[in-house]
């Protein structure tokens, strides 16, 4: 239980570190012919933009099937750890076999999801404009 809490927590530590500020955008600076500021209100100026909450959701979405992925690849790589060090045990192997299997299958769940949210976006903003 303990081993568990650990990898979760490991992987919490690298989503919230290293792959949510690599999807992070620089704040452009919006600046008219003369050099004024374009973006008045601070909303624009802190580097946000409205969206519409379609997209929000859409986002949201992406970032949790991401982070369940992440969780799934780490339950595989925990299960093939644990089959290589079985020594043969079959109680261990049977274990290893069974959670292998069952991240196997979340994880194509997860990436079907994913494909499906996608798709759904992109029908969604293409038909409305």
């Amino acid at each position: 239980m303990k081993l568990s809490k650990k990898i979760l927590f490991i992987c919490l530590l690298l989503q919230c570190l290293i792959i949510n500020p690599l999807t992070l955008q620089p704040a452009k600076a919006q600046v008219d012919l003369w050099g004024n500021n374009v973006g008045t209100n601070a909303f624009n100026n802190i580097g946000f933009k409205e969206k519409d909450p379609r997209e929000i959701v859409a986002n949201i979405i992406k970032i949790a099937l991401g982070f369940l992925g992440t969780i799934a690849v780490v339950l595989i790589l925990y299960a093939g750890f644990l089959w290589m060090t079985a020594g043969g045990k079959p109680d261990t192997v049977s274990k290893a076999q069974k959670i292998m299997a069952a991240a196997v299958i979340g994880l194509v769940i997860i990436l079907a999801s994913y494909g499906l949210t996608l798709f759904i976006t992109r029908s969604l903003s293409n038909a409305v404009g």
